[in-house]
């Protein structure tokens, strides 16, 4: 499903925003450039980097990362950064490649980004508060994770011919290789990444008609969305249980929300960096993160 999350949103919002392909590196000597003008030393690269807001933005996200990587990266496995990646990576297809190079990433600073988001999630939930109030609040929301196909075609008049000719009996899979305009998945039977009710990353209304559907369902009706009208089917539809029994998945999708809440964000970051040790050695930078500290370590 043509659909960006990440790749198009800063998800560490209220603070440094999306890493950038470029890092600060330490003062020093070392030659990295050299023209027919002169040499350009480490020194100086850091030196006029040091005082950009790229550059200061960096640096944040680099201390953030150390501070919660100390704290809470016992509970952000590689191997959950990895699903996290080749479900992009899935869900995109031929695209991927192109789309990280258009957005200045390669695999490793994407999956630096995507662990910087768990860890960041991780020192939410264990930051905040959760009433049985807000619990039940999010039980009335709160879906499983869903597994559907979908069609997507351009038109309502293509869409309603694809519902016609499924209730003629041919195959899902067929269909979608045939008429489909999602490349990422229309070889694969319109297999969708399983969602649950906070995925951002799935048009509301497509969600919306996909929780209606019973397993081997498909909807009678083209649904239509941001990215044109698509014919989903529910491979796999779990029911919802009991409130007690998603206890843990309701405080993680309450934990998912905060990450939207700017001032959320703030308090446990500001939280986090206090109890993080953070000296700044550089004088010209010792009010880098005067907006989450009271005041500003320096070295003497």
């Amino acid at each position: 499903m043509d659909v960006y999350y990440i790749m198009n949103k800063k998800v560490l919002v209220g603070l440094a925003g999306a890493l950038l392909s470029v890092s600060l590196v330490a003062c020093g000597d070392k030659t990295v450039a050299v023209t027919n003008g002169g040499k350009i030393t480490q020194s100086e690269y850091y030196s006029s980097m040091k005082n950009t807001s790229n550059g200061k933005q960096v640096l944040q996200q680099m201390i953030l990362d150390k501070v919660l990587n100390k704290e809470y990266g016992s509970k952000v496995s590689s191997s959950e950064v990895n699903a996290q990646y080749n479900q992009y990576k899935s869900q995109y297809g031929s695209e991927f490649e192109t789309l990280l190079e258009q957005q200045g990433l390669t695999t490793t600073s994407f999956k630096n980004q995507l662990k910087s988001n768990l860890l960041l999630k991780a020192a939410v939930r264990a930051n905040i508060s959760y009433s049985t109030a807000d619990l039940k609040k999010q039980f009335k929301s709160y879906q499983p994770k869903v597994t559907v196909n979908e069609i997507l075609v351009s038109d309502k008049k293509t869409a309603e011919k694809v519902i016609s000719e499924l209730k003629d009996g041919k195959k899902f899979s067929d269909l979608a290789k045939k008429y489909s305009k999602d490349t990422s998945n229309k070889n694969k039977s319109g297999r969708v990444t399983p969602f649950d009710n906070t995925d951002s990353s799935i048009d509301s209304a497509f969600r919306k008609a996909a929780y209606k559907l019973s397993n081997g369902e498909y909807t009678k009706t083209p649904v239509k969305t941001q990215y044109g009208y698509q014919i989903i089917q529910m491979v796999n539809h779990p029911k919802k249980g009991s409130y007690s029994d998603h206890i843990n998945d309701l405080k993680d999708q309450i934990a998912t929300s905060k990450l939207s809440d700017s001032t959320t964000l703030k308090s446990v970051v500001t939280k986090v960096l206090k109890n993080g040790g953070v000296e700044i050695k550089d004088k010209d930078l010792q009010n880098i993160l005067s907006s989450y500290l009271t005041s500003s370590s320096s070295s003497k």
